[in-house]
């Protein structure tokens, strides 16, 4: 079974991808956009993956006790 690589709400990409480039960002990673991610090492391209849930999950939890 194969799976679409079609995101289901654009939208989200889109937004995702802002959100990549901010965390990126405040990492210490500029341009983070424009650079080619077989350059970075492993390690950078997790710590983005790492904040940018961290930053979800935060969001979430902010929204249900009203923080």
């Amino acid at each position: 079974m194969s799976r679409s690589r079609k995101p289901v709400n654009p939208g989200a990409q889109q937004a995702l991808d802002r959100l990549k480039e901010e965390t990126a960002a405040e990492i210490g990673l500029k341009d983070y956009k424009n650079t080619y991610k077989g350059a970075l090492t492993s390690a950078d391209n997790g710590r983005v993956g790492g904040q940018m849930v961290r930053k979800m999950i935060q969001a979430q939890e902010s929204k249900f006790t009203g923080k």
